[in-house]
């Protein structure tokens, strides 16, 4: 590995800043999911066992360096408590006299709590001196936030290069799991890409196809693909204006030797609402006024196929309008057989982002895949083959 995890620093008796990503979802100052706290807990007590005295350094929602009250990570103490199993201390800023206070003040088996960072106007801005007022307060520094690993602000990127720095276990779980997807892959390599729309995913596509060897491509951004290659879509959401860039990169796969593969047959709808009249057609035969919100069985069938001949996949983006039954049928059928795969040791699964966690998540196979990455805009941009400047601050 690249980068310096856990193991290869030394803890005893030192203060470990330690930025965590546990912006989680509080209602009436009670947090009402905690998974983010939950996924923290490997690292702290890795630390806490190592002889050190984590710090926490957090943002909590969008301040924009403001001290808002509603915005304070105060109320999450209760829970960080009852998640690490050990007495959690807060400190009013994350910087200056409170904060040094509250570090002095430390002692062995405890934890402390820094109030967010985005408080600071210099936070987002990466700005030299908040990052040198952080990393005065501790010995060590670990990232253990992914999820805020493609900001370079102060406390994800600028500490880290101001003290020994290692990746925390859930920034080491991720960076592995994405080193084994897209970066040292077993091949041959899939990767599902679906969603509304072609241009929000142009960087992704581009960088795919010179990766992977297949591309299997769903959602509204087919509609686009099919458009491309002259199709009639009738009333489907798609961005005719891209059908140029379409060809583009259907283009440049056949370049690269990747096969993309787009919906064969389509669910058509005249209305998007759950359980509505619909029938299944060719891709070439949708009705002129009516719409395509899913792919049908036999694209499934293709799908599969790809999938049993493939040793690694990556899956960003539902296949269809997976929120509305019957249209989450294709994304369900295709993910249960990739979890079914990965069960049976023929393949390795990875997927992220926010629509791709919820759809797989409502097909029941989240817990099947390999890795099921949670950082939404971190885990696009690694997809993209962008550098992290979090990551980055921690390379050996």
């Amino acid at each position: 590995m690249a980068w310096k995890t856990l193991d290869e620093v030394e803890l005893a008796g030192k203060v470990a800043l330690v930025r965590v990503d546990i912006n989680v979802p509080v209602e009436n100052g009670v947090v009402t999911d905690a998974t983010r706290i939950l996924k923290i807990v490997p690292t702290v007590k890795d630390i806490l066992a190592k002889g050190g005295k984590p710090v926490l350094l957090a943002h909590f929602g969008r301040p924009k360096g403001q001290v808002v009250p509603e915005m304070s990570l105060r109320p999450l103490v209760p829970e960080l408590e009852k998640a690490l199993g050990a007495p959690v201390k807060f400190a009013e800023d994350c910087i200056g006299g409170p904060a040094k206070t509250a570090v002095a003040a430390l002692e062995a088996g405890e934890v402390l709590l820094l109030e967010n960072t985005r408080f600071h106007a210099g936070e987002e801005k990466n700005d030299p001196e908040l990052s040198a007022a952080m990393a005065a307060l501790g010995e060590v520094y670990v990232n253990d936030a992914f999820s805020a690993a493609h900001r370079a602000h102060s406390s994800t990127e600028g500490v880290a290069h101001i003290l020994p720095s290692a990746a925390g276990r859930l920034m080491e779980a991720e960076l592995k799991a994405l080193e084994a997807a897209l970066g040292a892959p077993v091949r041959p390599v899939c990767a599902v890409v679906g969603g509304a729309k072609v241009s929000t995913k142009l960087d992704l596509l581009g960088n795919l196809v010179s990766k992977v060897d297949h591309l299997i491509i769903g959602g509204g951004m087919a509609n686009t693909f099919l458009v491309a290659q002259g199709i009639d879509v009738g009333k489907s959401l798609a961005e005719r204006e891209m059908a140029e860039t379409a060809r583009d990169i259907l283009e440049k796969a056949k370049t690269a030797g990747c096969a993309i593969h787009l919906p064969v047959d389509v669910v058509v709808a005249r209305e998007f609402k759950a359980n509505a009249e619909n029938e299944t057609v060719p891709n070439t035969d949708c009705p002129s006024d009516a719409m395509i919100l899913d792919a049908g069985p036999k694209s499934v069938e293709e799908i599969a196929t790809v999938f049993e001949a493939s040793k690694t996949l990556i899956w960003n983006g539902p296949l269809g309008a997976f929120e509305i039954a019957p249209f989450d049928a294709a994304t369900n059928a295709a993910a249960q057989k990739a979890a079914e795969l990965t069960q049976d040791g023929k393949l390795t699964s990875v997927a992220g982002g926010g629509d791709t966690v919820a759809a797989l998540n409502k097909a029941g196979a989240a817990e099947d895949f390999s890795y099921i990455s949670t950082a939404g805009g971190a885990f696009l941009e690694w997809m993209e083959g962008k550098e992290l400047p979090g990551v980055a601050a921690l390379m050996k």
